[in-house]
């Protein structure tokens, strides 16, 4: 089990954007990143570069993937039918912890992770605490009814910085949601630009 040790806006400040789009984030006052190195002026990247970004982008993104599982992640979406980009968005977006953090069950995708290791969610009525569990198109997923009334989750429904992606019907009087489809990469609502197609070129290296 991978353990994210740096704080999620340190992942806002070395990538030099606001990846989540929440209005605390550092870099709506700094733009640089962090460390007495932060500021020095920053060549043009390489392609390898380029893709190296795109991937640590992605990868921070969904908060606390190790390097190990983010490549089975590719490894499967380029054994898929199709646009192996599209693939991957897929496959991250059906992971759990992603479905209730868009489902607006949690405020954050580190706070997702933490909320199914607890045992608070259920998938088609069984608890499930694997926050890397696949859901399938058609799957229930619901906050246990003993845990409806934490505050994180009745002040996640609440919260205006964003709004729950059509793919997912949130019922927040049921405290349920339903993952309706698998959503390709303009379906997905990233605060930023994504480029899953660069972090297949850096694996296809």
């Amino acid at each position: 089990m991978s353990k994210r040790h740096e704080a999620k806006y340190k992942i806002d400040r070395r990538l030099g954007q606001n990846i989540w789009g929440r209005p605390k984030s550092p870099v709506n006052r700094r733009e640089y990143g962090p460390g007495q190195h932060g500021q020095r002026r920053k060549g043009k990247l390489s392609d390898f570069g380029t893709q190296l970004r795109a991937k640590q982008k992605l990868k921070g993104y969904y908060g606390s993937i190790s390097e190990k599982q983010f490549r089975r992640y590719y490894a499967e979406a380029i054994r898929l039918k199709g646009d192996s980009g599209e693939n991957l968005v897929g496959l991250l977006e059906r992971r759990l912890d992603a479905v209730i953090y868009r489902a607006k069950f949690v405020p954050t995708v580190f706070a997702a992770r933490q909320f199914i290791n607890h045992g608070h969610i259920t998938v088609n009525g069984r608890r499930v605490n694997i926050a890397s569990y696949q859901v399938k198109p058609g799957d229930v997923i619901a906050v246990k009814e003993s845990s409806r009334q934490l505050a994180i989750v009745i002040e996640s429904a609440a919260l205006a910085e964003r709004d729950v992606p059509d793919y997912i019907d949130a019922d927040h009087t049921k405290f349920s949601a339903n993952f309706t489809r698998t959503p390709t990469l303009t379906d997905v609502p990233y605060a930023v630009q994504m480029e899953p197609n660069l972090v297949i070129e850096f694996y296809s290296r």
